[in-house]
């Protein structure tokens, strides 16, 4: 493919997103299987210029003065080079450029960017952007432009970590441990191919943002306890217990997709754990266990590094909806803690709408609980991992 018929993909990708509630990497992934004649290069520099987009979408807006896929693609090109050469309507590159695109060209936008734009954020969140870390917002908006590293728990069911990172390193991997994981290891963004060695294929590891392994050793979920992953999808925390647990107890991880849970099923046995089961919710069910994890479906704020599509796809309507959904499951949640032990409540959002408000008014309507005093903030900029929320509650005995 041409540079030219690359950028038009990219803009007919960039359409598509807008359409979809897909993650874009899976997108681009179908995207590749069905246009074959796109080679490796050709996808990768599909894909860069895809998440460049995402990442500075509200700066190539605001430079253009619009956020069509076009005017967002024609605002990554400025920074490289002539314009004019990659839209020039030749085989199967974008049109030439209208004169309204040349007038936006030629006249950028006067004074400086407004900081919603400069941060690379929805407009609508700015306060709670604000509540969240104050004077420190726009740097810690531009650390979540960068790529995030690639993270890898180890799975002590199989293997340590000193093995794993030999392992790694004797491969050719440029792999060092986690400064605050114990059981972490991390690689340079945009490594690939490590789900096709055999160290994942037995299960020596899984791919894990050390911010939410962190969460997980909050649980100190120990040998013989019985612990409900609340919201379990996938398991990736599930996994985590299980090992910390030495297989020896009982998880039941819910969720409410099938998929995610037959996802998990697979994982466990590739894990090699056991103690695992997996269930629809049953949210008037009275059988109470020793921890109960909340990971709470949230805005996703934290993971924008990896997702930046979750930045524009965001609204006040579904931030609402979301917050009822984690009040409604603190809830559940309550009912199922024995006396006298815990509940963790955990989501990847930095938004405190999502995370100490909810405590807070969880601890109200349920005066058996009460904070622990330990809690998890993490972010790009102050931790280099994802940003995370976890607290520590413990029921009365």
């Amino acid at each position: 493919m041409t540079p030219a018929a690359r950028l038009q993909a990219a803009i007919d990708i960039l359409g598509e997103i807008d359409a979809t509630a897909k993650p874009v990497e899976r997108h681009l992934r179908d995207w590749g299987r069905a246009h074959r004649f796109a080679g490796s290069k050709d996808r990768a520099a599909i894909a860069e210029r895809v998440y460049r987009v995402l990442r500075h979408r509200a700066s190539f807006a605001w430079r253009m003065g619009s956020a069509s896929p076009r005017a967002l693609a024609i605002a990554s090109v400025l920074e490289e080079g002539d314009v004019e050469a990659l839209f020039a309507g030749a085989g199967y590159g974008p049109a030439p450029l209208s004169e309204e695109e040349r007038a936006a060209i030629a006249a950028p936008p006067a004074g400086g960017a407004p900081p919603h734009v400069q941060g690379e954020y929805p407009e609508f969140l700015e306060s709670e952007l604000s509540r969240a870390f104050g004077e420190r917002l726009l740097d810690e908006m531009r650390a979540m432009q960068t790529r995030a590293p690639v993270d890898l728990r180890v799975n002590t069911l199989r293997m340590d970590r000193d093995e794993v990172l030999a392992a790694l390193r004797d491969g050719g991997y440029a792999a060092e441990p986690t400064p605050r994981s114990p059981l972490g290891i991390r690689l340079d963004a945009g490594v690939a191919g490590l789900e096709r060695t055999s160290l994942y294929e037995s299960g020596a590891f899984e791919f894990q943002d050390e911010a939410a392994q962190l969460a997980s050793l909050l649980c100190d979920a120990l040998p013989g306890q019985r612990v409900l992953d609340l919201a379990a999808g996938a398991g990736g925390k599930s996994l985590a217990l299980a090992a910390m647990m030495n297989d020896d107890g009982e998880i039941v991880a819910e969720d409410l997709r099938e998929s995610a849970l037959e996802e998990l099923q697979r994982r466990a046995k590739r894990a090699g754990v056991s103690i695992i089961k997996t269930q629809l919710p049953r949210p008037h069910e009275i059988d109470l266990f020793d921890v109960v994890l909340l990971d709470a479906p949230c805005s996703g704020t934290g993971t924008w590094r990896r997702q930046p599509e979750l930045r524009w796809r965001l609204t006040p309507e579904r931030l609402a909806e979301l917050i009822a959904t984690q009040d409604a499951l603190l809830d559940q949640a309550a009912t199922r803690v024995k006396p006298g032990s815990r509940l963790v409540y955990a989501t990847c959002s930095v938004l405190p709408c999502e995370n100490e408000d909810r405590i807070g008014a969880f601890c109200a309507m349920h005066p058996q609980f009460s904070l622990t005093g330990v809690e998890l903030r993490a972010s790009s900029r102050s931790t280099g991992t994802d940003g995370f929320f976890a607290s520590v509650l413990a029921r009365r005995a």
